[in-house]
């Protein structure tokens, strides 16, 4: 009891060290994985963290190729590539972020989204260039059949594994940010939501042996959800600059008809005629009615929830900007008759969770000032 009570009150242990100093904790434990590279009795250790695991050579017309698997070793390299994406979180938040914020002199809680859009920007720009690549060289763009022929896909490329594993490494990391980056009580659990959200769907097309689906679904997400923290970042420098947000709702809507149609074409009529219909799950193998009908009905509930999220917020927009108007003119009415103009109503922008658009804190469509995005 006595060590911990010193343990606690001591500067190791506060939180405001943890906070202050976690990046550069990050960077000493991956430190300390590349300098055991260096000495041959701790270099097997320390490939565990650095390269995927379980591969095997496969013989093909072209010669022997190098596949991987999945299997609990993974873990182990996840962790090592979550402090790999804190401290790149870190340097994005210092060296980019911070600065721009001293620069515009926004709000705290404009200050909180800012910070939460121009991660996900650099995220999703990153990730969206690194897919592409890996679809167009592994030809699943050129051979739409190779999304479901020789299914289930147990043997992966090495890039698409170490993709999926360097994905659910930024997701995880994204979870003790929120603690360290001090978000407010009122934004952690609409982060923790679309958190959670990206979580389980890569991991289960990565553990269902869903990946090649996963990729195409994964950038068509990805391409959308650029565009939008794209525009919520110029809606910062400049309320009155939405044509962002309009490009971005013509996009959302092409990647969710796009997304139900892949979905429908690789699970609904692809796996369907695969020779290979059994579950063993030792073999990786899922591919039964009762599976296919499962994942197929999860991703088109959740694609026509978006939609319906969606559109009721448009429609609330449209009505807001009606009603800016309609106050417009009574303003300028009033001073054609000599009254006191009346004040015009802003619109709300709205923010966007994982596709979905919400107002902000719940509040109604009522004509107010509402806060930003």
């Amino acid at each position: 009891m006595a060590f911990r009570r010193r343990a606690k009150s001591h500067p190791l242990f506060s939180q405001e060290f943890l906070i202050h100093n976690h990046a550069d904790i990050g960077f000493c434990l991956v430190l300390c994985v590349l300098i055991a590279l260096m000495f041959e009795v701790t270099a097997k250790t320390a490939f565990l963290f650095i390269l995927p695991q379980y591969n095997a050579s496969v013989s093909t017309a072209d010669g022997e190729i190098v596949v991987y698997h999945y299997g609990l070793k993974d873990l182990v390299t996840i962790l090592f590539y979550i402090f790999i994406a804190i401290i790149l979180h870190a340097v994005v938040q210092e060296y980019a972020l911070d600065k721009i914020n001293r620069r515009l002199h926004l709000s705290k809680i404009k200050h909180s989204k800012f910070n939460e859009s121009g991660q996900l920007v650099a995220f999703h720009l990153a990730s969206m260039v690194w897919c592409l690549y890996v679809v167009l060289t592994e030809g699943y763009l050129s051979n739409p059949k190779s999304l479901w022929e020789n299914y289930p896909h147990v043997h992966l490329p090495f890039q698409v594994k170490f993709f999926y594993l360097c994905q659910l490494s930024y997701w995880l990391h994204a979870l003790p940010e929120l603690y360290f980056q001090k978000v407010r009580k009122e934004e952690i659990p609409r982060q923790l939501h679309y958190i959670i959200l990206y979580l389980a769907h890569i991991a289960g097309a990565y553990l269902l042996n869903l990946t090649r689906l996963g990729l195409l679904l994964l950038l068509l997400q990805y391409m959308a959800e650029f565009l939008f923290h794209m525009a919520r970042l110029f809606y910062f420098t400049d309320e009155n600059n939405e044509k962002l947000f309009n490009a971005w709702a013509v996009v959302f809507v092409i990647s969710r008809l796009f997304t139900l149609t892949l979905s429908v074409l690789v699970i609904g009529f692809g796996l369907a005629r695969v020779e290979n219909q059994a579950f063993d799950p030792e073999k990786g193998n899922f591919n039964t009615l009762l599976f296919r009908m499962f994942v197929l009905l999860l991703v088109c509930f959740s694609q026509a929830w978006m939609m319906w999220r969606f559109i009721h917020f448009q429609l609330r927009r449209w009505r807001e900007y009606w009603n800016e108007q309609s106050a417009r003119k009574r303003a300028a009415a009033a001073v054609a008759h000599g009254k006191q103009p009346l004040k015009t109503i802003k619109r709300e922008s709205g923010y966007h969770e994982n596709g979905v658009i919400k107002t902000e804190n719940g509040t109604s469509p009522r004509t107010k000032k509402l806060k930003s995005p």
